[in-house]
């Protein structure tokens, strides 16, 4: 008899033991700082796991628990200062794990409609931080790329339908050098050009972004359907001069887009919220609780402004779909405004956190990161072997040891994550001599402490 959709003893000892890890794990404010194993390693140290007859759950989950999670690096360490880390609250953890339970289709009202509906309450926070007008809405999407891919598939389709000589034609958008790499990866998959403004400090402002039209062929020009803003670079944390952008896209009739994917949680923070200033213009905006609104990956989100042409673009067609236009089935479906028909309710854990807390508590916690990027600052300033490469911005910090090389940065960084104290990586900067190597701190979960910041910056000296 097939048991794999029974319930038996196996089930709830299993049960029982991911449970315990789950609550051991969710208690645990500086777990292991794990680090990659290659793969042949792993592969003897676990040797095959999918076999015919299967090898069990106990052993299975035992060979997760103790080596192939340890070959896993946390985003929520308070020294994983890396990259665009996160720092999903507890609330949201145990509440995607009541998301997977549930076992909710959540891509039509018919299906989800209970589970959309929470969702759409966190959604309704997120685009009030925009201050985008009435009627403006959004969808949780798996992440930052897939959100710039819905946005820029709706853009291009609205510019089709302009003019029938847009028809066919290959589209061409435009960025600057400090946007994310998802913009090149998602204009790639849906076959459009980007041309990238050269800003020497990473900063896209209206009159750059005139010139860059303007420098245009008039081939190129007749192609070019939209401008891709950024909210918060992911290098060095810059918003660009939104408010300028935004009067060239309305003079030249294109759309804009704002990725905020890393820098959209300052929204919620009173202390940076006028550097966004602008982005209440925008066509569209991408912002990903998973990063700096402490949602457990993947939680992405687009926001439009106009959600029709957003419909008009993503709502698919099929006979066995008809079911879900018709009265009975009637709600939104947020099928229909992204590049995906299939997906999990996504924003859930976002919704029962934001419940649980309240919004207030998320502000002060995205302040404390933009704190921290501050406190670090001043630590650098008065060190005598460190210097700043340019002022925190949001919450990341830029800074240099005196005379090191790129050698010097790698080999410190897998110093200190092969000790287990931290994971911080180097960058590049382009300054008056060309790109130098650097390093970086990003800060987004509130229990890093200032005695985190000192531990790290001593390893340096």
């Amino acid at each position: 008899m097939n048991k794999m959709h029974k319930i038996d003893i196996d089930l709830v000892e299993m049960t029982l033991d991911v449970m315990k890890y789950t609550i051991d794990r969710i208690s645990n404010v500086t777990p292991e700082l794990g680090a990659p194993k290659k793969e042949e390693e792993l592969f003897e140290l676990i040797g095959e796991t999918v076999t015919p007859t299967g090898i069990g759950g106990e052993v299975a989950f035992k060979m997760f628990r103790d080596i192939l999670v340890k070959a896993t690096v946390p985003i929520d360490h308070p020294r994983h200062l890396a990259f665009v880390p996160a720092a999903p609250t507890r609330a949201a953890i145990m509440f995607d794990l009541v998301t997977s339970a549930s076992s909710i289709h959540g891509a039509y009202w018919m299906e989800g409609a209970g589970g959309i509906f929470c969702e759409n309450q966190a959604m309704k926070w997120l685009v009030s931080l925009t201050g985008l007008p009435e009627g403006s809405f959004g969808v949780f999407t798996s992440g930052g790329t897939a959100a710039n891919l819905s946005a820029m598939v709706a853009a291009r389709e609205a510019w089709r339908k302009k003019s029938t000589g847009n028809i066919g034609v290959r589209a061409l958008l435009l960025t600057s050098n400090g946007a994310h790499s998802s913009i090149q990866a998602m204009a790639k998959v849906m076959d459009a050009d980007v041309v990238m403004i050269d800003c020497p400090d990473e900063n896209l402002r209206g009159h750059a972004l005139q010139t860059a039209i303007e420098e245009l062929g008039e081939k190129d020009r007749k192609r070019l359907f939209a401008v891709v803003a950024t909210g918060g670079t992911t290098n060095a944390g810059i918003i660009d001069e939104l408010d300028s952008i935004a009067d060239v896209c309305e003079k030249e009739d294109l759309w804009f887009h704002v990725d905020a994917a890393y820098g959209g949680g300052a929204l919620a923070a009173p202390s940076v919220r006028h550097l966004f200033n602008g982005i209440e213009r925008a066509d569209s905006i991408t912002i990903d609780p998973h990063k700096w609104l402490f949602s457990p990956y993947d939680c992405g989100a687009v926001i439009y402004k106009n959600m029709e042409l957003a419909a008009e673009a993503h709502s698919q067609k099929g006979s066995y779909l008809e079911i879900f236009k018709d009265e009975g089935a009637q709600g939104f479906n947020p099928a229909d405004y992204q590049i995906q028909l299939t997906r999990r309710l996504r924003g859930m854990p976002l919704w029962f956190s934001l419940a649980m807390h309240g919004t207030e508590k998320y502000s002060t916690s995205i302040e404390r990161g933009i704190e921290l990027a501050q406190i670090a600052a001043k630590k650098i300033e008065e060190a005598e072997d460190l210097e700043l490469v340019r002022p925190a911005s949001l919450s990341v910090v830029l800074f240099r040891r005196k005379g090191w090389t790129a050698e010097e940065y790698r080999d410190w960084t897998y110093r200190n994550h092969k000790s287990g104290l931290a994971l911080v990586t180097p960058t590049k900067w382009k300054g008056e001599n060309g790109y130098e190597t650097i390093s970086r701190f990003c800060f987004i979960n509130p229990e890093t402490t200032e005695d985190d910041i000192d531990m790290i910056l001593e390893t340096m000296m």
